[in-house]
């Protein structure tokens, strides 16, 4: 796969992931700014451009934020950073659960509001029992993550130069 250019709204919000191809167009038509560049260059015969990391739309893109994301295990572990939200271990993707807060022997279902990242101790522990029940404290809320900043974050938090667009 060939590099790619992450998008900004104009909010400096992560919208998509694009070709250079498609960066240089968007510079060029000046639709787009350029925010981040590699030390390479594109050349042509009287004209030099960076090539672009990072560009930011120079209009502001209405997304909308009642997109349906379906729960899934590895959507949860990207949510919650594959971080144990009862203890914050980082034990790695291997030796995670997902956890049910209310767990489905009381009647919890399998959704972002009632899903979290657990250590395998932690699961152990907790067994069960609501978080109240077994004495343990959540870390954070869950909920259904932003649809857009969401599906990037596992491709943002692999490129240096993007991680610092991510949220949270």
């Amino acid at each position: 796969m060939g590099q790619r250019v992450l998008v900004l709204n104009a909010s400096y919000e992560p919208l998509q992931l694009i070709s250079v191809r498609r960066a240089v167009i968007l510079l060029l038509q000046e639709k787009a700014e350029l925010i981040e560049a590699a030390e390479a260059q594109l050349r042509a015969c009287a004209f030099s451009l960076d090539i672009p990391l990072v560009i930011r739309l120079v209009r502001y893109i209405r997304i909308p934020r009642r997109l349906k994301l379906p729960c899934s295990r590895r959507g949860v572990f990207a949510r919650d950073r594959e971080t144990c939200q009862y203890c914050g271990s980082q034990p790695g993707r291997a030796y995670l659960t997902m956890d049910h807060v209310v767990p489905r022997s009381q009647g919890g279902g399998t959704s972002w509001e009632n899903v979290v990242t657990a250590c395998r101790d932690c699961n152990h522990r907790k067994g069960g029992r609501t978080p109240d029940q077994a004495n343990m404290i959540l870390l954070s809320t869950p909920r259904q993550p932003q649809y857009l900043a969401f599906a990037l974050l596992g491709e943002l938090e692999r490129h240096d130069v993007w991680r610092k667009y991510t949220f949270g």
